[in-house]
């Protein structure tokens, strides 16, 4: 019969003696491994199932500033499906853009036809078209950080190949590289024309309001948006079509020529757009200086 001496130490359990414990670790150990493969793996599924380039992801991990982007996709007249289907893929892109930017990209979207959608989107710079369908349509998007900008004025379905390209690259010069600086418009002493056109849709600036002046304006704001844009619907769809016989039977150097007679037709009439909305603004801003100084001098 053993015995044992209460003076010696108590004898250490011999190593593998517990061989539940090495398991348990192991399987511990296994599960944490797995949870950061899952992870990894998911993180990887998402970002692939954007679709986007390798390049683009490269660029939008190396933006400089935030960007927000806000995106009309208003066609209230417009029974194409395949622009509607056009339009629902540009959100897509937009989308996969914004989640593979790290937050640096900010995706408003704006697809509800309303007035003030339809307001917005021309302060905007971006070109209304159908405006014999019952309203007009907007299909653009614009691009800010801080005092930089870059609008498209209107999405072409011919330009889908090159969208994703031409976004990114549009996002690096908006991120990266200011534009030059516009001259403030003249208030102090606003254009002649101006006065005239105030003194003509409000012919008595005494007895009406702020309010009343801001409705009459916007009114004549969205009139002559309209007339803008009947008037260059011609030259759009001839320099649209121009591209298309390009595209069907002319030589590289034609549809290079069509395609850049075209953009310089939709930067024309953004540029008109943007003159009329900076119009809105200077009238307002003429208006309350005229009926201020009509105040002080009945006093």
């Amino acid at each position: 019969m053993k015995t044992t001496d209460p003076t010696q130490p108590a004898e250490s359990p011999a190593p593998g003696s517990h061989p539940w414990l090495m398991a348990g670790l192991c399987f511990v150990l296994g599960i944490v491994l797995t949870g950061a493969w899952l992870h990894h793996q998911h993180a990887a599924s998402v970002r692939n199932s954007a679709g986007l380039s390798a390049i683009t992801q490269s660029q939008l991990a190396q933006l400089g500033a935030p960007v927000a982007v806000r995106y009309y996709s208003l066609l209230p007249g417009s029974p194409d499906e395949a622009l509607q289907a056009y339009a629902g893929r540009v959100a897509q892109l937009l989308d996969a853009i914004q989640s593979a930017s790290d937050g640096k990209v900010r995706v408003t979207g704006f697809d509800v036809p309303a007035e003030t959608n339809a307001a917005a989107a021309t302060t905007d710079g971006i070109q209304p078209f159908d405006l014999n369908k019952g309203g007009a349509s907007f299909l653009g998007l614009i691009m800010t950080s801080g005092t930089n900008r870059e609008v498209f004025a209107r999405l072409q379905p011919e330009w889908e190949p090159a969208l994703e390209f031409d976004l990114v690259r549009a996002l690096v010069r908006v991120a990266t590289v200011p534009p030059p600086p516009k001259p403030a418009p003249e208030i102090a002493r606003p254009d002649p024309e101006i006065i005239a056109s105030i003194h003509r849709l409000i012919p008595d600036v005494n007895a009406t309001t702020v309010a009343t002046a801001d409705q009459i304006f916007h009114a004549e704001f969205m009139r002559e948006c309209e007339a803008a844009g009947t008037e260059t619907e011609t030259k759009m769809n001839a320099a649209q079509q121009r591209v298309m016989q390009a595209q069907a039977g002319g030589s590289a150097a034609e549809l290079q020529a069509a395609r850049k007679n075209l953009a310089q037709v939709q930067v024309a009439q953004a540029e008109e757009i943007r003159q009329i909305a900076a119009r809105l603004q200077i009238r307002l801003a003429v208006f309350q200086n005229l009926k201020n100084a009509a105040g002080q001098n009945s006093n």
